[in-house]
């Protein structure tokens, strides 16, 4: 990937009906550290999240509140955005679909382009339902007769709603995914939408009547529908780059992305209906989507109900919110089902953390502290990334990413026992001095890589190094 490349990642937007999870906390910071090793590249770069808003869950919710649409988002969404902060996110925007100014000009210009192309089209529907889902689904999409995503008896719905022709596409998509122009990652997940392809797309029902769905985008030239799900809530990647509003030079800038960050479960919104869309409308199709799996607690999918549910802060509050970002990055394949109890997180702490960044940055500035007369000056080739490293970035392959960073440390704490420098500056001063001042210099190597993960535990690293003093206490203390 060339330097100074625009690059624009984004994570799905999020339902406002209740408190975000580990799934939502693990979107945002692979796309953080995706952003922010760009950004460390000198791209220019833009992170955008998010909060899908206009959705019928969001007046259930705020009616079994007792609340106000607007006063429920506003709750949920500071909410949102405090454990963002938490997360250390570096997002360049928070788009909120409910935003008139922000967002509803580009939906609807996306909308009036699909109906310019003449793949909008007025007709009576009768469907299956999930309210969770938000989605219409065929008698064979169903598990036991229930929906496939969460297992709950469908309603049966009949009313007139405007539909985009989406079947007119499955060949296009087809052809872009097999080109690897629409890029899906990894592989197991392109094949999967490939066969959802090879059964033909059916046509899909966009708005719904204002009567049932009180709150959304009104349909341009008919007040009594409002934009259903996929228009408004999809379009949410283009209109946050200002698409359909007075300047849009983000979006000349930085569109088509690079990356969108999804769960498997939506997978076929994004991979079918999205590029559909972009189709139709003659708009560019993203270049990848990454495709994430779930994060599972005891090999299964935490619910409250089996009471395997942890909750990001709580471990932000036992741990750092530094472990909780190496964990995700190095214990989580990003591309199959992660599995995080509390048990292994505990072990993987005290393993790479407290034994391993926080004992070697100890071990080394102590070293340095007591026998250097000064800061040792980093030499300009030891500020270069690896070429491993790089390459794995280049693949969105995170955890091949912080590996590198961690066998690094591996080999810094192999060469201290091979070299044992605290004593060689005891009998050979010049040469015990020349061992710990490489040593320094290694270090400031890992502190730099592990920068878009760990960026807090950089900076301390950094600040020792510059201040040639041991940390005042250590990076991370062993939990027993």
């Amino acid at each position: 990937m060339s330097h100074a490349a625009p690059f624009y990642v984004t994570t799905p937007i999020f339902y406002p009906n209740a408190e975000l999870h580990l799934g939502h906390a693990y979107a945002v910071t692979v796309c953080d550290i995706l952003a922010r090793y760009h950004r460390l590249q000198g791209d220019p770069t833009y992170f955008l999240t998010g909060a899908d808003e206009n959705t019928s869950k969001v007046i259930k919710a705020a009616n079994e509140l007792n609340k106000e649409p607007r006063q429920h988002l506003d709750d949920i969404v500071s909410s949102f955005k405090a454990l963002f902060a938490e997360l250390e996110s570096s997002h360049d925007q928070f788009i909120r679909t409910s935003d008139e100014k922000v967002h509803w000009p580009g939906a609807v210009k996306l909308w009036n382009k699909l109906v310019e192309k003449g793949d909008i089209e007025k007709r009576s529907y009768k469907g299956l339902y999930c309210p969770s889902c938000e989605a219409f689904y065929t008698e064979k999409d169903l598990v036991e007769g229930k929906c496939p995503q969460h297992y709950i008896e469908l309603e049966t719905i009949e009313e007139e709603n405007y539909f985009f022709l989406l079947s007119r596409y499955t060949q296009a998509i087809k052809e872009k995914i097999e080109s690897g122009e629409l890029n899906i990652i990894p592989q197991t997940r392109k094949n999967e939408i490939l066969s959802v392809l090879k059964d033909g797309l059916q046509d899909v029902s966009f708005s719904r009547p204002r009567t049932k769905v009180p709150w959304g985008i009104p349909v341009p030239g008919d007040n009594a529908q409002v934009m259903y799900v996929w228009c408004d809530a999809l379009s949410n990647y283009i209109s946050a780059l200002g698409y359909g509003s007075d300047d849009e030079s983000l979006y000349e800038k930085f569109w088509p992305a690079n990356v969108h960050v999804v769960g498997k479960d939506i997978l076929r919104f994004h991979a079918a209906i999205w590029p559909g869309m972009l189709l139709s409308a003659g708009l560019p199709l993203p270049q990848n989507i990454l495709v994430t799996g779930l994060i599972q607690s005891g090999g299964k999918k935490m619910s409250k109900s089996l009471g395997n549910v942890i909750s990001p802060k709580e471990l932000i509050d036992e741990y750092g919110v530094e472990a909780l970002r190496a964990y995700f990055a190095k214990e989580i394949s990003l591309f199959e089902d992660g599995e995080l109890n509390r048990e292994s997180f505990k072990a993987s702490f005290n393993a790479d953390l407290a034994n391993g960044i926080g004992n070697l940055t100890s071990r080394v500035m102590k070293m340095a502290e007591s026998n250097l007369d000064a800061p040792v000056v980093i030499p300009e080739e030891n500020k270069v990334w690896s070429e491993e490293y790089k390459k794995a970035f280049e693949e969105f392959n995170i955890k091949k990413a912080i590996d590198v960073v961690f066998e690094s440390i591996k080999t810094i704490d192999t060469a201290i026992q091979d070299t044992q420098p605290f004593k060689v500056v005891k009998t050979d001063p010049e040469k015990g001095k020349a061992l710990i001042a490489d040593l320094v210099i290694r270090l400031y190597g890992v502190a730099q890589h592990l920068a878009p993960f760990m960026p807090e535990t950089s900076r301390k690293i950094q600040e020792a190094i510059a201040s040639n003093k041991m940390p005042s206490e250590s990076l991370f203390m062993r939990k027993d």
